[in-house]
């Protein structure tokens, strides 16, 4: 049987290779006459020397030849257990405090309410605790890794700076290592993050990188505090007077990336800041703001009242301004633009207001052989709007078939039933139609039973 005496068990941390060795063992033949053995000799098998020898040496390569690692392997060749884990957490919180830094030192102020300005800093005024908790906070530790070197700096506490204390044993001087290793000292340093001032001075100039996979990536690993910051700002500057054109371009670009990235907590929190600022009735600003949700269909996180009074002129320009081309491409383009969180109690309305554009009218022009008239601009518009309709739109599209007496009196031409026909076909498509507003819509599309179409409704 074989068996690996560990008796230098410095050997054992952070060497490049740990030479084994092994000692044959016959069931008869004494030990002594091999190596004197001490109470702090440990005998292990020899399958478990590569997993100690992985666990052990689990380090960056950057980190060999440490000066705290180095001299917890000292200690620990001469037996200094306790000496050996205070040491070993030296090497921790060093690399901890190098890795925050990287990070990010203002984000690491903000989050746990510091001034440290220097690696002495968290040297002389940042507790242990306070260096784990606030390198999770900031992405330096998962949230496994957090816990476990707590236990990690609970050990350091009891062993190394309690000498009254129990003597720690050999394992739990081991296990503590692996730990550290594991969690700390073999992970790389983590990106850098932005900060945001600067980086929102760079969007106004003309070298911004406007490449989507760099603008994400600059946001992507953003902590939410630095997002809510950036929400903000991007914001504020996009609806004021001051801004450049091609500051605003910039927002324009990189605004919907920060936004998908972005918690629903920061986004509901934008959205109530801007129902407060509409209501101060600032017109220019509310139309900015406007502007910049429906990049990002963000009209879904403002209130029901806010959203009335955004969508209200729209509806109603579109009702007024039946057959005037111009105008009807003008709402058309801003009410898809604002998406599909339309009030309820405007759903009726502006269903039938989309519905009369799209069918158009007849006539006739000495310049074109076309017979039916319509918005070219909004058309198109529409049909991508029907295809969002959720079941109560459906259901009112119905209804303007059957009440509508302008819609009625159009669609007895050819060419406006065939429009008409169109957009009962989009809807046909959906899945969640209710089975009455599909049977209604299967005899719509039917140009076999037109007239049995015109007696439904009439009726």
């Amino acid at each position: 049987m074989y068996f690996v005496l560990l008796r230098e068990l410095g050997n054992l941390i952070l060497a490049k290779a740990i030479k084994k060795r092994v000692i044959i063992i016959q069931k008869k033949k004494n030990m002594v006459n091999i190596v004197k053995k001490t109470t702090t000799e440990i005998i292990l098998p020899a399958e478990k020397v590569e997993y100690l020898q992985r666990e052990l040496t689990n380090v960056r390569e950057e980190l060999i030849g440490n000066k705290y690692i180095e001299e917890a392997r000292l200690v620990l060749k001469a037996g200094g257990l306790r000496s050996a884990i205070g040491c070993y957490w030296n090497a921790v919180s060093d690399d901890l405090r190098r890795k925050i830094i990287h990070r990010s030192l203002d984000l690491f102020n903000k989050e746990m309410n510091k001034s440290a300005k220097t690696y002495e800093d968290f040297q002389n005024n940042i507790t242990d605790y306070d260096l784990i908790e606030g390198a999770y906070k900031i992405g330096v530790l998962s949230w496994e890794a957090k816990k476990v070197i707590h236990q990690a700096r609970e050990t350091r506490n009891i062993f190394d700076g309690h000498p009254d204390s129990s003597d720690p044993n050999l394992f739990k001087v081991l296990n503590m290592i692996a730990d550290c290793n594991k969690y700390v000292l073999s992970q790389e340093f983590p990106i850098p993050i932005i900060n945001v001032n600067d980086y929102i001075v760079k969007m106004d100039t003309d070298t911004y990188d406007k490449h989507e996979l760099a603008v994400e990536q600059a946001f992507i690993d953003l902590p939410e505090v630095y997002k809510k910051e950036m929400c903000n700002k991007l914001f504020t500057y996009y609806i004021g007077d001051t801004i450049s054109t091609r500051f605003r371009s910039n927002i324009e670009l990189s605004f919907p990336i920060l936004w998908k990235v972005t918690p629903k907590e920061i986004r509901q929190q934008i959205g109530q800041r801007f129902d407060k600022m509409y209501l101060e009735g600032d017109a220019m600003k509310n139309k900015k703001g406007v502007d910049l949700f429906s990049l990002i269909d963000g009209l879904r996180y403002l209130s029901t009242a806010t959203r009335k009074l955004i969508y209200a002129p729209h509806i109603q320009n579109l009702e007024k301004n039946l057959d005037n081309w111009a105008q009807e491409a003008l709402s058309v383009r801003e009410l898809e633009a604002f998406g599909s969180v339309i009030p309820d109690e405007y759903v009726e309305r502006l269903v039938a207001a989309l519905t009369l554009t799209y069918v158009g009218y007849k006539g006739a022009s000495y310049s074109f052989s076309r017979t039916s008239f319509y918005s070219d601009a909004a058309a198109p518009r529409i049909s991508r709007m029907f295809e969002k309709f959720d079941n109560k739109s459906a259901e009112e599209f119905v209804k303007t078939i059957k009440t509508n007496s302008i819609l009625k009196s159009r669609i007895c031409h050819v060419g406006q039933l065939s429009r008409l026909r169109t957009l009962g076909n989009i809807l046909l498509n959906k899945p969640e139609i209710t089975s009455d507003t599909k049977i209604f819509l299967e005899l719509l599309v039917d140009e076999s039973r037109t007239k049995e179409l015109y007696n439904e409704i009439n009726k």
